[in-house]
Protein backbone atom coordinates (compact mmCIF):
# COMPACT_ATOMS: atom_id res chain seq x y z
CA UNK A 1 0.00 0.00 0.00
CA UNK A 2 1.46 3.37 -1.05
CA UNK A 3 1.09 6.30 1.33
CA UNK A 4 -0.62 9.33 -0.24
CA UNK A 5 0.85 12.70 0.72
CA UNK A 6 -0.63 16.13 0.06
CA UNK A 7 2.10 18.77 -0.25
CA UNK A 8 0.91 22.37 0.20
CA UNK A 9 3.82 24.71 -0.63
CA UNK A 10 3.86 27.91 -2.68
CA UNK A 11 7.64 28.16 -3.23
CA UNK A 12 8.23 26.27 -6.53
CA UNK A 13 11.83 25.29 -5.76
CA UNK A 14 10.95 23.95 -2.31
CA UNK A 15 7.88 22.12 -3.64
CA UNK A 16 9.90 20.51 -6.44
CA UNK A 17 12.65 19.40 -4.05
CA UNK A 18 10.22 17.94 -1.53
CA UNK A 19 8.12 16.19 -4.16
CA UNK A 20 11.24 14.68 -5.76
CA UNK A 21 12.48 13.28 -2.44
CA UNK A 22 9.08 12.04 -1.27
CA UNK A 23 8.50 10.22 -4.56
CA UNK A 24 12.02 8.79 -4.31
CA UNK A 25 10.89 7.30 -0.98
CA UNK A 26 8.01 5.60 -2.78
CA UNK A 27 5.17 7.92 -1.72
CA UNK A 28 2.38 9.16 -4.01
CA UNK A 29 2.47 12.96 -3.88
CA UNK A 30 -0.17 15.55 -4.84
CA UNK A 31 0.98 19.19 -4.87
CA UNK A 32 -0.81 22.49 -4.55
CA UNK A 33 0.33 26.02 -3.70
CA UNK A 34 -3.10 27.13 -2.46
CA UNK A 35 -4.73 26.63 0.91
CA UNK A 36 -8.18 26.80 -0.66
CA UNK A 37 -7.29 24.09 -3.18
CA UNK A 38 -5.81 21.98 -0.40
CA UNK A 39 -9.14 22.07 1.43
CA UNK A 40 -10.97 21.13 -1.78
CA UNK A 41 -8.59 18.23 -2.46
CA UNK A 42 -9.04 16.83 1.05
CA UNK A 43 -12.81 16.96 0.63
CA UNK A 44 -12.49 14.76 -2.44
CA UNK A 45 -10.16 12.27 -0.74
CA UNK A 46 -8.34 12.46 2.59
CA UNK A 47 -4.59 11.84 2.19
CA UNK A 48 -2.49 9.76 4.58
CA UNK A 49 -0.36 12.77 5.54
CA UNK A 50 -0.26 16.51 4.81
CA UNK A 51 2.84 18.68 4.50
CA UNK A 52 1.59 22.24 5.02
CA UNK A 53 3.46 25.52 4.59
CA UNK A 54 2.52 28.21 7.12
CA UNK A 55 2.84 31.20 4.77
CA UNK A 56 0.51 30.68 1.81
CA UNK A 57 -1.19 33.20 -0.51
CA UNK A 58 -4.76 33.82 0.58
CA UNK A 59 -5.73 31.49 3.39
CA UNK A 60 -2.77 30.74 5.68
CA UNK A 61 -1.47 27.31 6.59
CA UNK A 62 -2.54 27.87 10.20
CA UNK A 63 -6.12 28.49 9.10
CA UNK A 64 -6.02 25.46 6.78
CA UNK A 65 -4.83 23.35 9.70
CA UNK A 66 -7.67 24.60 11.91
CA UNK A 67 -10.29 23.76 9.28
CA UNK A 68 -8.83 20.32 8.62
CA UNK A 69 -8.98 19.48 12.32
CA UNK A 70 -12.65 20.51 12.54
CA UNK A 71 -13.70 18.13 9.74
CA UNK A 72 -14.29 14.51 10.69
CA UNK A 73 -12.60 13.14 7.55
CA UNK A 74 -9.31 14.93 8.24
CA UNK A 75 -9.34 15.31 12.02
CA UNK A 76 -6.78 12.52 12.49
CA UNK A 77 -4.66 12.99 9.34
CA UNK A 78 -1.03 13.69 10.38
CA UNK A 79 0.10 17.23 9.51
CA UNK A 80 3.67 18.51 9.27
CA UNK A 81 3.87 22.31 9.34
CA UNK A 82 6.69 23.95 7.36
CA UNK A 83 7.68 27.52 8.15
CA UNK A 84 10.48 30.03 8.34
CA UNK A 85 9.07 31.16 11.71
CA UNK A 86 11.35 29.55 14.27
CA UNK A 87 10.40 31.36 17.47
CA UNK A 88 9.13 29.22 20.34
CA UNK A 89 5.76 30.96 20.41
CA UNK A 90 5.30 30.20 16.70
CA UNK A 91 6.10 26.51 17.22
CA UNK A 92 3.70 26.36 20.15
CA UNK A 93 0.97 28.08 18.10
CA UNK A 94 1.45 25.66 15.23
CA UNK A 95 1.24 22.62 17.47
CA UNK A 96 -1.72 23.98 19.42
CA UNK A 97 -3.56 24.59 16.15
CA UNK A 98 -3.36 20.88 15.40
CA UNK A 99 -0.07 20.21 13.62
CA UNK A 100 1.63 16.96 14.63
CA UNK A 101 5.13 18.19 13.80
CA UNK A 102 6.79 21.50 13.01
CA UNK A 103 9.86 21.95 10.79
CA UNK A 104 11.68 25.27 10.44
CA UNK A 105 13.18 26.28 7.08
CA UNK A 106 15.88 25.69 6.00
CA UNK A 107 15.93 22.03 6.98
CA UNK A 108 17.66 18.76 6.18
CA UNK A 109 15.85 16.66 3.56
CA UNK A 110 16.98 13.50 5.36
CA UNK A 111 15.45 14.74 8.60
CA UNK A 112 12.28 15.76 6.78
CA UNK A 113 11.76 12.32 5.19
CA UNK A 114 12.58 10.63 8.50
CA UNK A 115 9.87 12.68 10.22
CA UNK A 116 7.39 11.87 7.46
CA UNK A 117 8.07 8.16 7.94
CA UNK A 118 7.84 8.45 11.72
CA UNK A 119 4.44 10.16 11.56
CA UNK A 120 3.09 7.68 9.02
CA UNK A 121 4.39 4.76 11.09
CA UNK A 122 2.63 6.15 14.16
CA UNK A 123 -0.65 6.79 12.32
CA UNK A 124 -0.72 3.66 10.17
CA UNK A 125 2.20 1.20 10.51
CA UNK A 126 1.10 -0.71 7.40
CA UNK A 127 1.98 2.31 5.23
CA UNK A 128 5.67 2.37 6.24
CA UNK A 129 7.14 -1.08 6.31
CA UNK A 130 10.64 -1.60 7.68
CA UNK A 131 11.06 -4.55 5.32
CA UNK A 132 10.69 -4.97 1.57
CA UNK A 133 9.76 -8.43 0.29
CA UNK A 134 9.43 -9.82 -3.21
CA UNK A 135 9.45 -13.52 -3.97
CA UNK A 136 12.25 -15.12 -1.96
CA UNK A 137 14.09 -11.79 -1.57
CA UNK A 138 13.85 -9.74 1.65
CA UNK A 139 15.47 -6.41 2.51
CA UNK A 140 15.40 -5.14 6.11
CA UNK A 141 15.67 -1.35 6.26
CA UNK A 142 16.49 -1.35 9.98
CA UNK A 143 19.36 -3.85 10.04
CA UNK A 144 20.40 -3.18 6.42
CA UNK A 145 20.43 -6.91 5.78
CA UNK A 146 19.32 -8.66 2.63
CA UNK A 147 18.33 -12.33 2.40
CA UNK A 148 17.35 -14.55 -0.48
CA UNK A 149 15.72 -17.91 0.19
CA UNK A 150 16.87 -17.55 3.80
CA UNK A 151 20.52 -16.97 2.84
CA UNK A 152 22.07 -13.68 3.92
CA UNK A 153 23.64 -11.77 1.03
CA UNK A 154 26.77 -9.67 1.26
CA UNK A 155 26.14 -6.33 -0.45
CA UNK A 156 28.26 -3.21 -0.52
CA UNK A 157 26.61 0.03 0.64
CA UNK A 158 25.97 1.27 -2.90
CA UNK A 159 24.51 -2.08 -4.03
CA UNK A 160 22.27 -2.06 -0.94
CA UNK A 161 20.94 1.45 -1.69
CA UNK A 162 20.44 0.52 -5.34
CA UNK A 163 18.43 -2.58 -4.44
CA UNK A 164 16.42 -0.71 -1.80
CA UNK A 165 15.46 1.99 -4.28
CA UNK A 166 14.49 -0.41 -7.06
CA UNK A 167 12.62 -2.80 -4.73
CA UNK A 168 10.71 0.10 -3.22
CA UNK A 169 9.39 1.06 -6.66
CA UNK A 170 8.72 -2.21 -8.49
CA UNK A 171 8.05 -1.95 -12.21
CA UNK A 172 9.20 1.66 -12.48
CA UNK A 173 12.03 2.16 -14.97
CA UNK A 174 14.85 4.47 -13.87
CA UNK A 175 17.42 5.90 -16.23
CA UNK A 176 21.08 5.84 -15.25
CA UNK A 177 20.90 9.60 -14.58
CA UNK A 178 17.92 9.17 -12.25
CA UNK A 179 19.64 6.37 -10.35
CA UNK A 180 22.76 8.48 -9.96
CA UNK A 181 20.66 11.27 -8.43
CA UNK A 182 18.62 9.03 -6.15
CA UNK A 183 21.24 6.48 -5.07
CA UNK A 184 24.53 8.37 -5.27
CA UNK A 185 23.15 11.88 -4.71
CA UNK A 186 23.02 14.95 -6.94
CA UNK A 187 26.15 16.43 -5.32
CA UNK A 188 28.33 13.46 -6.32
CA UNK A 189 29.84 13.37 -9.81
CA UNK A 190 30.35 9.92 -11.30
CA UNK A 191 30.02 8.62 -14.83
CA UNK A 192 26.65 7.11 -15.81
CA UNK A 193 28.39 3.84 -16.72
CA UNK A 194 29.19 3.46 -13.03
CA UNK A 195 25.54 2.47 -12.64
CA UNK A 196 26.07 -0.48 -14.99
CA UNK A 197 29.05 -1.64 -12.93
CA UNK A 198 27.09 -1.60 -9.67
CA UNK A 199 24.03 -3.24 -11.22
CA UNK A 200 26.38 -6.02 -12.38
CA UNK A 201 27.76 -6.39 -8.86
CA UNK A 202 24.25 -6.41 -7.41
CA UNK A 203 23.13 -9.14 -9.81
CA UNK A 204 26.19 -11.23 -8.99
CA UNK A 205 25.45 -10.94 -5.27
CA UNK A 206 21.72 -11.76 -5.36
CA UNK A 207 21.55 -14.36 -8.15
CA UNK A 208 22.92 -17.89 -7.86
CA UNK A 209 22.75 -20.64 -10.42
CA UNK A 210 19.39 -20.57 -12.18
CA UNK A 211 17.66 -18.22 -9.77
CA UNK A 212 15.43 -15.66 -11.49
CA UNK A 213 16.99 -12.22 -11.88
CA UNK A 214 14.75 -9.56 -10.27
CA UNK A 215 16.58 -6.68 -11.98
CA UNK A 216 15.22 -5.93 -15.42
CA UNK A 217 17.28 -4.11 -18.06
CA UNK A 218 15.18 -1.92 -20.34
CA UNK A 219 17.18 -1.26 -23.47
CA UNK A 220 17.69 2.43 -24.11
CA UNK A 221 15.86 3.39 -20.91
CA UNK A 222 17.52 2.00 -17.79
CA UNK A 223 16.73 -0.49 -15.05
CA UNK A 224 13.71 -1.64 -13.05
CA UNK A 225 12.83 -4.15 -10.37
CA UNK A 226 10.69 -6.79 -12.07
CA UNK A 227 7.13 -6.31 -10.78
CA UNK A 228 6.40 -9.94 -11.71
CA UNK A 229 9.26 -11.28 -9.58
CA UNK A 230 7.01 -12.05 -6.59
CA UNK A 231 5.05 -14.50 -8.73
CA UNK A 232 8.10 -16.33 -10.07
Amino acid sequence: MTARILLVEDEPDVALMLRYNLEAEGFAVTCTESGDEALDLTRESAPDLIVLDWMLPGISGIEVCKRLRIRRETAAVPIIMLTARGQEEDRVRGLQTGADDYIVKPFSVQEFTARVRALLRRANPDLVSTALRAGDLELDRVSHRVRRAGRELQLGPTEYRLLEHLMGNPGRVYSREQLLDRVWGSDVYVDERTVDVHVGRLRKAINRGRQADPIRTVRGAGYAFDEQFSAK
